[in-house]
């Protein structure tokens, strides 16, 4: 099953590269019984990845169950797990099953497993090493034969730093790592997901069929949808709902957005409880450090006007500064007086290159240079596809951007 198959069959809409690569991951461990430790987002589709692997696996005749870990109170999650003896606490009247051994012979998925206290990872681990465990309550051991798919919107090797998550089991878990791409890393899916569910709303609702103007699109692929596809099956529902224009512009699309899209800049997502730190602060940050670095080369010149060139910069016996030296020795004590600015002149093209030459004048203006973000933008992303031999990954994470940003950004700025 290639695909394109696999997105008809479970219903997955978009052509995503990030998508496909998930899909393709999917599908390959698929076949074998290793653990799967899937990442991504909270709404970007954790789940269905799961159910991909359980219905292409030799378990798929067998029960799958999926479980939030994050929803079972800390005092009962071992019960629910691995089931309990009568009487083993308050309330047990009678023995209960867990979800291993109902789940035997086939998947359980356990969602936002992050959440895990840490006694009940021990517990998990050993399964996951074993196939044993023990009922609370009991000493008896039982056996059971259960593939573990597990996911997290949470970073859990932060966790592990921190002490919060074992690190045995998270090895054991992250056998193939399976990672979901946010909704803003796939633009160009964001309108196909959109008619999807309006078609799905307005048939279920008896409304006319709703259509976005070209702006209400662009704003659509702009929004940074912090809640995923979640989120944007549920403004879609709003205007299935209640929207009495069946034309949808952008200043109607955005009183059902949460948020303002105040930038269409790339923006670096840091760790939660950080600051974010747009390219357009990167711009803004090296603009005044040339800035500053003018300053300081001006300062230095006036330095070498006034108190001479020192024996290090005489060493060099470098012929620009020697020309220099030659006109500081022609300067008068009074146009001493005033900080001259430091101008450039170089030789006419027919000219050899070496004849160029510092020189000092008073009233002469620098020639500014230029302030365009455009242009820094494109140097920024030649100088780190340079420094990086034009490996794209490594120059989108010098950059703090993604990769589909930085593809986007190349072909935008019609560079090679």
């Amino acid at each position: 099953m290639d695909t394109q198959d696999i997105k008809n069959r479970f219903g997955i809409i978009g052509n995503s590269p990030l998508l496909n690569r998930a899909i393709d991951v999917a599908r390959q461990v698929a076949p074998t019984d290793i653990s799967v430790l899937i990442t991504g987002e909270s709404g970007s589709g954790k789940e269905v990845f799961s159910h991909i692997i359980h219905q292409l696996s030799s378990r798929k005749h067998g029960p799958f169950i999926a479980v939030n870990c994050g929803a079972i109170p800390e005092g009962t999650i071992d019960s629910e797990l691995f089931g309990h003896e009568k009487g083993s606490f308050t309330g047990a009247h009678e023995a209960r099953k867990g979800y291993f051994e109902v789940v035997n012979g086939g998947t359980i998925f356990l969602d936002e497993v992050g959440e895990l206290p840490l006694g009940t990872q021990a517990r998990l681990l050993r399964i996951l090493e074993t196939g044993e465990y023990i009922r609370v309550g009991s000493s008896k051991v039982q056996k059971t034969n259960v593939r573990v798919v597990a996911a997290t919107n949470v970073d859990i090797y932060n966790a592990v730093q921190k002490g919060k998550f074992r690190e045995d089991l998270y090895y054991r878990l992250n056998t193939v790592p399976l990672r979901t791409p946010a909704l803003r890393d796939r633009k160009e899916d964001i309108h196909l997901l959109f008619r999807k569910f309006i078609a799905d709303f307005t048939d279920k609702y008896r409304s006319p069929n709703v259509q976005l103007t070209a702006d209400a699109q662009q704003l659509l692929a702009n929004y940074p949808w912090p809640g995923n596809v979640r989120q944007l099956k549920n403004i879609a529902e709003q205007i299935a709902v209640l929207e009495k224009e069946r034309l949808i512009d952008a200043q109607i699309l955005q009183q059902y957005l949460p948020y303002d899209n105040r930038s269409n800049l790339p923006v670096h997502v840091t760790s939660k409880g950080t600051d974010d730190f747009s390219e357009r602060d990167l711009l803004y940050k090296v603009l005044f450090d040339m800035k500053k670095d003018m300053v300081e080369l001006k300062k230095l010149v006036v330095e070498i006007v006034q108190n001479g060139v020192n024996s290090r910069i005489m060493e060099d016996n470098s012929p620009y500064i020697n020309q220099l030296y030659r006109e500081v020795d022609n300067t008068t004590p009074e146009q001493l007086a005033t900080p001259p600015q430091l101008t450039i002149h170089r030789p006419p093209t027919s000219g050899p290159s070496e004849d160029f030459h510092f020189h000092t004048q008073e009233a002469e203006e620098v020639e500014e240079e230029s302030l365009s973000l455009v242009e820094k933008e494109s140097d920024l992303i030649r100088k780190a596809l340079k420094k990086h031999k034009g490996k794209r990954k490594s120059a989108a994470q010098e950059l703090g951007i993604s990769e589909r940003t930085l593809y986007r950004k190349i072909k935008d700025l019609n560079l090679n």
